[in-house]
């Protein structure tokens, strides 16, 4: 199939899915441009939860051209809360998975819009880096997960699983990748703002029960110079 798909005249996105019974991260890149890590994903927080732990096991294998696919997207379907659409978008993004709505088009609501249409979280999918995101830190309910960007830059989801307390955060510069010292600016992602702050080091914040943080951190310029 792959051979014919590369003689049709025109680029086309070529998925394999086994459900990942035999591995394929380990062998995909050979034939396709993404594969199944996962059995299917119901539109329920733990099933979405626990597609993003079996995906994330093969990030390794994930590179510009070859993807793992822990299924598609639930935002819409009515099964979880918009917070935990929020979290389930922004693992697909930085787990840089195939980015395939599941929901009814026709009918969508403007908050499943906002999220399916959110150009700044997209970006960090899209970046060509390529580098699937992965977890850095897990604390009991509270996970960190990081992925480096184009231009020196560090994707950052502060996740929290906890059905009913908030949790505070905190990123170390040493879990997800930068130097010790680096002053950053961080744009929220979901805010669609970069916050007044500088961070150096670390940075923490509160994250209300299954919800989730996501930024861009980017290195003050004169620290690149």
């Amino acid at each position: 199939m792959s051979k014919a798909l590369m003689q049709a005249g025109r680029p086309i996105f070529f998925n394999l899915c086994e459900w990942g019974d035999m591995h394929p991260a380990r062998w995909g890149a050979a034939y396709g441009n993404s594969w199944r890590t996962t059995n299917d994903i119901e539109d329920t927080w733990d099933s979405m939860t626990s597609m993003a732990d079996q995906n994330e096991v093969w990030a390794e294998y994930a590179r510009p051209g070859g993807w793992n696919d822990p299924d598609m997207l639930e935002v819409g379907n009515g099964g979880m809360t918009n917070d935990e659409y929020i979290v389930h978008f922004s693992i697909w993004a930085i787990s840089k998975a195939p980015l395939i709505i599941g929901c009814d088009v026709r009918h969508m609501s403007q908050d499943t819009y906002d999220i399916l249409a959110n150009k700044e979280v997209i970006a960090v999918n899209q970046d060509p880096l390529g580098v699937q995101g992965k977890k850095v830190r897990m604390e009991g309910s509270s996970e960190i997960w990081a992925a480096p960007l184009t231009g020196y830059r560090t994707a950052v989801l502060l996740l929290n699983r906890h059905a009913k307390d908030e949790a505070q955060i905190t990123a170390h510069w040493d879990d997800i990748g930068l130097p010790a010292g680096t002053a950053v600016d961080a744009r929220d992602l979901w805010l669609h703002k970069t916050l007044d702050t500088k961070f150096t080091d670390k940075m923490s914040f509160n994250v209300t029960p299954h919800a989730a943080r996501m930024f861009v951190l980017t290195p003050l310029k004169s620290q690149m110079d």
